[in-house]
């Protein structure tokens, strides 16, 4: 069977949308993560573990994200900022790198949008 993934992922959710030969799902993952990730000395937590925090708030994300994306056969990554870059290296890591047809800057995107983007590309 085909599948085919596509999806737009900021630091705070991931919208992926999986093609099969049996139709389309639209998933979403939130990452729990705030705009502007602050942690106050009221945390009790010093720099480096609030770095530390955010690392492993982010790690589980992308976990998530790459359990939804493993089995497809071609994957688009596409969104704002940073997110897209860090995913495509835990991607590369989990030794998918050879899955990943393009990654590419997007604004944001309605989940319909984002469906249509993902058609589009494999269509053409």
């Amino acid at each position: 069977m085909n599948k085919q993934a596509g999806l737009w992922i900021d630091h705070r959710k991931a919208v992926i949308v999986l093609i099969t030969d049996e139709g389309e799902e639209v998933k979403k993952i939130v990452s729990g993560m705030e705009k502007h990730v602050r942690f106050t000395a009221e945390d009790g937590l010093g720099e480096d573990s609030q770095d530390r925090k955010f690392g492993n708030q982010l790690n589980s994300y992308y976990d998530q994200v790459i359990a939804v994306v493993r089995d497809a056969d071609s994957i688009q990554i596409f969104g704002p900022g940073e997110a897209k870059g860090e995913l495509e290296k835990r991607l590369e890591r989990e030794g998918l790198k050879e899955h990943v047809l393009a990654i590419e800057a997007a604004d944001k995107m309605t989940d319909r949008q984002i469906a249509a983007k993902v058609r589009e590309r494999l269509h053409a």
